[in-house]
């Protein structure tokens, strides 16, 4: 009796599918410019990464950073203030309800449909009060550098501080 080699079956061709769409596929980018820990950086627009020593991120933990399509800087946080591309704190730009040792205390998603608008969200730590919030940047004030419109509002307390975000 002939048996096909297992590849050649509906899993092996399940298989051989997701494998064809991960060669063919392309992602959607990452931040080019990374701001973390005591006032260091990463920048990765060119062939090799440069460190950056002019952030103001003093965190042990979680924080944020979103570029432009060009790899430009555009604002960061430690999920209780908000630095813009200068690294001024930007209007509005402090008292956010995350925790400087909170896992994940900042994440930034753009709204979606909007070029000039971005959630801020934030995480209070370990299970807190202050829980899981969320703020609104708008890019198109204070000359292009943007203004914190929105502060801290509730979405769930107390929460945990993990968070995680994926792109649709």
């Amino acid at each position: 009796m002939f048996h096909r080699p297992p590849f050649f079956g509906s899993r092996g061709l399940l298989i051989a599918g997701f494998l064809l769409a991960a060669c063919v596929s392309h992602g959607q980018g990452f931040p080019a410019v990374w701001h973390f820990g005591f006032n260091a950086g990463l920048d990765f627009n060119g062939s090799a990464p440069v460190p950056l020593l002019d952030g103001q991120l003093v965190n042990l933990e979680g924080c944020a950073t979103i570029t432009d399509a060009s790899g430009d800087l555009m604002f960061y946080t430690d999920g209780q203030t908000v630095w813009d591309r200068d690294h001024v704190v930007m209007p509005n730009g402090f008292g956010l309800m995350g925790d400087y040792s909170s896992t994940q205390s900042g994440v930034i998603v753009p709204l979606p449909g909007s070029n000039t608008l971005f959630y801020v969200f934030t995480l209070a730590q370990a299970a807190e009060s202050n829980g899981f919030r969320y703020s609104i940047v708008d890019m198109s004030l204070n000359g292009g550098n943007g203004d914190v419109i929105t502060t801290n509002v509730p979405v769930l307390a107390p929460a945990c501080e993990k968070l995680a975000v994926v792109a649709h």
